[in-house]
């Protein structure tokens, strides 16, 4: 399929969840394979505009992970349209808008799914991006604010006779958050009603449910099921092609957050280059903050990638627990190898 002039090599993507989705992960999942494009954690177009460091980094990426997608979030149509410009130069592939975000501290700001409650204003928005970059300008959305007040047919139409080249529709309202189910009625009604590609998202967390529902839409983004089972997609891209799909060891489990904790820490250690060459830093002190900083990353992803496993509960709260890089090493060594070892 395609975004534009963007060809994705499959219809599954990597959803951007805030504070887990990050270059370090999305490069994994990549790696592994069934996965068409990759979207990064929601950045803030002022901050982008702006220039600010902290920002900068949430949109930050390797050419491993291209396809890429930038999603910014904003409620100005010049500033939107200027962050946009400022993504197009930093070699993204896509812009994305965020129209789904329900957290009160961004839709308070006009911003995530409260552009969806002024639908003219959002296809604003879009129009403006759409003018400035070249690179294709796409829409996440919810299927609405609350359940008096589910838009997103509409508004999908608008943003699409704005310029977005694709949108995406999570098919719970802001209201609802993740409770509930996902309405894929509405995600399909609106695949139906758009000459632009459509990806549906939410209540993907087995690779049944991916190719099921790609039957319904042109593609399908995957946020909470890929951080549960970052082979998802490739399972998924199994089975839709008559491949039974690969089984995950409990080996491999454990080596994907091996590897997510040695990109994390190479990352950190570029992103900090600059701050170990000011005057009064000690390499000691800076090391000791990466590591914390790490810590934190691999706890955050724990409370997902632990979810259905055998005595997980525990490992979630070993992880929790963990106050170093080298207690964490250990105790994901010890619960995803030593079982291994018993059994030869």
């Amino acid at each position: 399929m395609k975004i534009g002039s963007i060809e994705l090599a499959s219809p599954y993507a990597v959803a951007p969840m805030a504070g887990m989705t990050d270059t370090a992960f999305r490069r994994l999942v990549k790696r592994h394979g069934g996965c068409g494009l990759v979207v990064t954690e929601m950045v803030s177009a002022e901050g982008l505009v702006r220039g600010i460091d902290r920002t900068l980094e949430y949109a930050d990426f390797t050419e491993e992970e291209r396809p890429i997608s930038i999603q910014i979030f904003g409620g100005d149509p010049d500033k939107m349209a200027a962050a946009a410009a400022i993504v197009e130069d930093m070699g993204a592939d896509v812009v994305d808008v965020n129209m789904g975000c329900p957290v009160p501290k961004i839709a308070k700001h006009n911003a995530g799914c409260s552009l969806m409650r002024e639908p003219r204003h959002a296809a604003t928005v879009v129009a403006a991006m759409a003018r400035a970059v070249k690179i294709p300008v796409t829409v996440k959305m919810r299927a609405g604010w609350n359940d008096t007040e589910r838009n997103a047919p509409v508004l999908a139409r608008m943003v699409e006779d704005a310029g977005a080249a694709a949108v995406a529709v999570h098919g719970r309202t802001a209201s609802q958050s993740y409770s509930g189910s996902a309405d894929w009625s509405l995600v399909a009604e609106i695949a139906d009603a758009l000459t632009i590609p459509v990806f549906g998202s939410g209540d993907c967390t087995e690779p049944e449910q991916v190719v099921e529902r790609h039957r319904r839409v042109e593609g399908v983004l995957v946020g909470r099921g890929v951080l549960r089972n970052p082979w998802i997609l490739a399972q998924a891209e199994a089975l839709a092609a008559g491949r039974a799909p690969r089984a995950v060891t409990m080996a491999d489990r454990g080596r994907f957050l091996l590897e997510y904790i040695d990109l994390l820490t190479c990352e950190r250690v570029r992103a900090a280059e600059g701050l170990h060459r000011a005057p009064g830093v000690r390499q000691a002190e800076a090391a000791g903050g990466h590591d914390r900083w790490v810590v934190n990353k691999v706890r955050a992803l724990g409370s997902w990638y632990t979810k259905g496993l055998d005595s997980g509960s525990h490992l979630r709260t070993a992880i929790n627990s963990a106050g170093s890089l080298a207690a964490l090493r250990a105790l994901i060594e010890e619960f995803f190898f030593a079982p291994a070892l018993a059994c030869e």
